[in-house]
């Protein structure tokens, strides 16, 4: 019996050791995204769907939840959680190696790449995550004339530990302004791999999408003067109250998807400068087709469309230098019903045909349509002064709001309009009357909003708040 007994404990502590080697040897975990599917998963890491559902008892391929762990295979001497990151303005693969302690050999293995032109801004990058390992908090750079071991007695540390971290061959090896990492606190200030001008920039809400709003955030060195470009549209900055400065910045939603320059220019007070840029991914905004809309022909001849396309951007383009919205906006339509009811979104494809004419032009749709009849109100969507006022042939009754810093609402097709040019609007003020003016099938409400004199999606606005 007693010898039964030392069988089983045996035969569990065998089981027991077995167990993790087993583990170990099925291969790292992978965390879904949102927008992974097992096809995209299997060719970011070049195995077969077969493989990968096989390694983690998948029977259907559509099942699949952001957040879930799936074990890769076929990833010999690579272990822990796969990460993934945000490539943001400023990285390097350098940097991004440096801070994570991961082996370039084993970044380039895992990310599939053979050029520093496939690291850019927006793309996302997979990163190997050990239990007991933690990304180097601590960075800094250094200046120019500045030598390694003068910045080590600066950081508290010696040149062999910065060297031994960062991979550095040698002293001499270390750049003005190349990023390195130390082990240290994690409120230090990042250096930002950028020029001295610059202490650090970044793009909230990456990758950039079509018809999305670019939001940039810099915190420039004392005196400097910022300004810059996003695709080839010229940015302009204004004070966040804490050092740093914002620039927001529309993205066409006719915009081919793909990289995009974004450049950063300073000004110092004594005339010099410097500039820093990078390339930025900007991906589809996945808008579906609309069905052909027959609407009158004046209302799509292009002798009309537009002059009148020109006036709303010269009205949209100035950025006025105070903020007068606050939080989030509101739907313009808060005060019916109605309030949620999208009759079409922004960005649809669309194209119109001239009723009786062989006329048709073919676009985008600008804005967010809700349901409603005539003569529901009209809520400003958010604080601001009314720049413009009055019937227009596509539009029909239209009101434009500035909110301040390139931000503009219009509001279009109402059967009556309550402002005036000049006057200050507060959110949820009563603006106008919901009509069926201009270029329309039926009475509703059209609602664009215009970042630096590009039309973005409404519900980008009525989702989150900017800055």
């Amino acid at each position: 019996m007693l010898k039964r007994f030392f069988s089983l404990v045996l035969l569990l502590g065998l089981l027991i050791a077995v167990k993790p080697a087993a583990a170990q040897a099925a291969g790292p975990i992978y965390i879904v995204q949102p927008g992974d599917t097992l096809s995209s998963i299997a060719s970011r890491f070049n195995i077969t769907i077969n493989d990968l559902m096989a390694a983690n008892n998948i029977t259907n391929p559509n099942l699949l939840d952001a957040g879930q762990q799936l074990i890769i295979p076929g990833l010999e001497g690579v272990t822990g959680i796969l990460d993934t990151e945000r490539i943001n303005f400023g990285d390097s693969f350098l940097s991004v190696a440096r801070r994570t302690q991961v082996p370039i050999p084993l970044l380039l293995k895992l990310n599939h790449l053979v050029s520093p032109t496939e690291f850019y801004v927006g793309a996302s990058i997979i990163v190997p995550k050990q239990d007991n390992a933690t990304d180097l908090t601590e960075s800094f750079s250094l200046d120019p004339g500045e030598s390694l071991l003068e910045l080590a007695v600066q950081q508290n540390t010696d040149p062999w530990t910065v060297m031994a971290l960062n991979n550095l061959p040698g002293a001499w090896s270390a750049l003005p302004n190349d990023v390195l990492y130390n082990k240290g606190d994690t409120n230090t200030q990042k250096a930002s791999g950028l020029p001295s001008a610059f202490v650090s920039a970044q793009l909230k809400t990456l990758p950039l999408k079509q018809g999305g709003t670019a939001e940039i955030i810099v915190q420039p060195a004392n005196g400097v003067t910022l300004s810059g470009i996003l695709v080839d549209k010229p940015l302009h900055f204004f004070p966040l109250g804490d050092g740093r400065m914002v620039a927001l910045q529309g993205v066409h939603a006719m915009l081919d998807p793909g990289l995009y320059p974004l450049r950063l220019d300073a000004a110092f007070p004594d005339g010099s400068t410097q500039s820093f840029e990078q390339m930025i991914l900007v991906t589809s905004g996945n808008y579906p087709e609309d069905p052909v809309l027959v609407v009158s022909a004046d209302t799509i001849d292009p002798a009309v469309t537009d002059p009148e396309l020109n006036q709303l951007i010269q009205i949209t383009t100035p950025a006025t230098q105070d903020k007068l919205w606050s939080g989030e906006f509101t739907s313009p339509a808060i005060r019916y019903a109605d309030s949620t009811y999208f009759t079409s979104r922004f960005g649809d494809r669309r194209t119109y045909e001239g009723q009786g004419t062989d006329l048709k032009i073919t676009g985008f749709h600008t804005g967010l349509d809700f349901g409603g009849g005539t003569g529901l109100p009209i809520s400003a969507p958010a604080a601001g002064r009314v720049v413009f006022a009055g019937p227009l042939t596509v539009r029909g009754n239209a009101t434009i709001i500035d909110h301040g810093w390139g931000v503009y609402s219009g509001i279009f097709h109402q059967s009556e309009i309550k402002v005036n040019v000049g006057d200050m609007v507060e959110q949820g003020q009563t603006i106008g009357l919901v009509g069926g003016t201009g270029r329309v099938t039926g009475a509703h409400l059209h609602w664009e909003i215009w970042v630096n004199g590009i039309q973005v999606d409404p519900l980008d606005w009525l989702n989150g708040t900017y800055p």
